[in-house]
C-alpha cells in the first residue's frame, strides 16, 4: 500500500512553521547533494527538523519495510524525534525501539513495519541479531548526538548495527560538540560537513554566585527566589546530591521535578512532562539532561556542581539561550575553592532579597485513552470545554501518547473538575482522568 507523499512546504504548514533557520537551510542542501554528512550544531535549534525534512523526501513509499535507522543515545531522544516526526504528518509510520521496555512490545509494534525505526545502540543491535526484521531496504542510517552513543559505551553495538547493515548508502551524523573525532568504523571517505557550533556563543551569559559556605543549599534558595518564577534547570553530579537538594527544595515548598539515570523511564517522562507545561519550574538533573530532551525554553541553568570536563559544562549551557533567544548560566562557586580553566572568569551575580517564588498555578491530569484509541488533542480539549466546562484560560498543554495523554490544567479548578471529566467516554473509549 502506497503512503501519500507530502511536499516539505506542506510538512512546515503542518508545523506552523513559516522558513527554516539558516542551518537548517544548508542541512537540507548537504543532505540532498551528498550520501556523507556531518551536522554540527547546538542543542535546541533544530537539527531533528533538519535532516528529517530531506531524508523522509528520499523515502519510497510504495516499500512496505524499514527504509532509515536514526540511533540516539537516550530513550528521551528517540521518544522526541518519533513525536516531531508524528506531528510533521508526513503519512510515514515511525516506531521507537529502547532499553528498559519489553523486547516483545517492540516486536508487536514493529510487526507492521515503519518506514522510519528510531532507537538506542543497545536495543537495535539487539533486534538486527535476532533478525527481527527484513534489512534489504535500509538505505539511510543516522546516527544522531552520536559522539554522546559513544561517550557512554555503546561503540561495539554501533559497530555491530553497521555490520547488520551492508545496504546503507547514505550516513548522517549529528553532534553539538566542537571538535569531535569521526570514529574510524563508521567508514566515512569525503564527509560533508554543516558546522553552526560558533553561532551559539554571543547569547550565552556565564555568572558566578558565590556561596559563603561550602554547602551550598541556602545560597541556591537565595538564587532561585532572585531569579523569580522562571523555568530552569539545575544541574548537580550525583543521583545522590539531587535526593539531598531535592529534600532541601520541598521543605522550603520550591516545586520541581527530578531527571537522572537512576529513575525509571515512565517516572523521567513524566517529569519532562510537567516541566513543559508548568507543573513544576524548575528541573533537578543529572548530566542525562544536558542535550537530547525535549524541554521548553528556558531562561536559565543553574550549576549546583560544575562538571568535571569542559564538554559538559558547554552541553549543560547550551540548554539556555537556545535558538534566537538570550539566557544565563549561573555558576554556584563555593568562594575558597578554585574554578577550573575552562570556566573564564564570570562576573559576580549579586542576589537581591527577594521573596520565594509562588507555587506553580498549574497540575498534570492523566488520562487513560490515546492514538491507538483514535483520541485526538481536540477530542481531549473538547472533553474538557464541554463536560469540564474549564474556560479557555484553565486549559495548558495537551500532550498526546499511544495509549494516555497528559493534560495541563489550573489547579484551582481541579476539585470541580475531577469528577465531571473522570469516566467519561472519549471517542468509544471510557477514560479515566487523574492527578499525576
Amino acid at each position: 500500500m502506497s503512503t501519500p507523499q507530502k511536499s516539505q512546504s506542506e510538512i512546515l504548514a503542518k508545523l506552523g512553521i513559516v522558513q527554516l533557520n539558516s542551518m537548517q537551510l544548508a542541512a537540507l542542501q548537504a543532505i540532498t547533494s551528498s550520501n556523507e554528512i556531518i551536522l554540527l550544531s547546538p542543542t535546541g535549534t533544530g537539527k531533528t527538523l533538519a535532516f528529517l525534512l530531506p531524508l523522509i523526501q528520499e523515502l519510497d513509499p510504495v516499500c512496505e519495510e524499514i527504509q532509515l535507522v536514526i540511533i540516539v543515545p537516550s530513550r528521551e531522544l528517540a521518544i522526541q524525534i518519533e513525536q516531531v516526526m508524528r506531528e510533521m504528518g508526513t503519512g510515514f509510520k515511525v516506531n521507537t525501539v529502547y532499553g528498559g521496555r519489553a523486547g516483545s512490545k517492540d516486536r508487536i509494534e514493529i510487526k507492521h513495519r515503519p518506514a522510519v525505526l528510531v532507537g538506542t545502540p543497545g536495543r537495535v543491535a539487539d533486534h538486527l541479531r535476532r533478525n527481527a526484521f527484513d534489512t534489504e531496504f535500509i538505505r539511510t542510517l543516522v546516527l544522531d548526538e552520536f559522539d554522546k552513543s559513544l561517550e557512554i559505551g555503546f561503540e561495539s553495538e554501533m559497530k555491530d548495527i553497521l555490520y547488520f547493515l551492508p545496504k546503507v548508502k547514505k550516513m548522517l551524523l549529528t553532534s553539538a560538540t566542537q571538535g569531535v573525532e569521526i570514529p574510524r568504523f563508521v567508514g566515512l571517505q569525503a564527509p560533508v560537513t554543516v558546522d553552526f557550533l560558533g553561532d551559539k556563543i554571543a547569547k550565552l551569559t556565564i555568572k558566578k554566585v558565590l556561596s559563603p559556605t561550602k554547602d551550598k543549599l541556602e545560597t541556591l534558595l537565595a538564587l532561585i527566589a532572585h531569579l523569580g518564577g522562571e523555568n530552569g534547570i539545575i544541574f548537580c553530579n550525583f543521583k545522590d546530591s539531587i535526593q539531598r537538594v531535592s529534600n532541601y527544595l520541598t521543605n522550603h515548598e520550591i516545586s520541581h521535578g527530578i531527571f537522572s539515570g537512576g529513575m525509571e523511564q515512565t517516572d523521567r517522562e513524566r517529569a519532562l512532562i510537567k516541566f513543559r507545561n508548568g507543573t513544576h519550574q524548575l528541573l533537578l538533573a543529572t548530566d542525562l539532561a544536558a542535550r537530547g530532551i525535549d524541554v521548553p525554553e528556558i531562561k536559565f541553568i543553574i550549576h549546583y556542581h560544575l562538571p568535571l570536563r569542559s564538554e559538559e559544562f558547554t552541553h549543560r549551557n547550551g540548554r539556555t539561550a537556545r535558538m534566537n533567544s538570550a539566557g544565563t548560566a549561573y555558576v554556584l562557586h563555593y568562594e575558597k575553592d578554585p574554578l577550573p580553566d575552562f570556566i573564564g572568569n564570570p562576573a559576580i551575580e549579586k542576589l537581591s532579597k527577594s521573596p520565594l517564588p509562588a507555587p506553580s498555578e498549574w497540575s498534570t491530569l492523566f488520562v487513560s485513552g490515546g492514538r491507538k484509541d483514535k483520541i485526538s488533542k481536540g477530542d481531549v480539549a473538547g472533553l474538557f470545554f464541554k463536560q469540564g466546562n474549564l474556560g479557555k484560560d484553565d486549559l495548558g498543554v495537551i500532550e498526546l501518547k499511544t495509549d494516555c495523554a497528559f493534560v495541563g490544567v489550573k489547579t484551582a479548578t481541579l476539585e470541580k473538575l475531577l469528577s465531571k471529566v473522570n469516566n467519561m467516554k472519549l471517542k468509544e473509549k471510557k477514560v479515566r482522568v487523574t492527578v499525576i
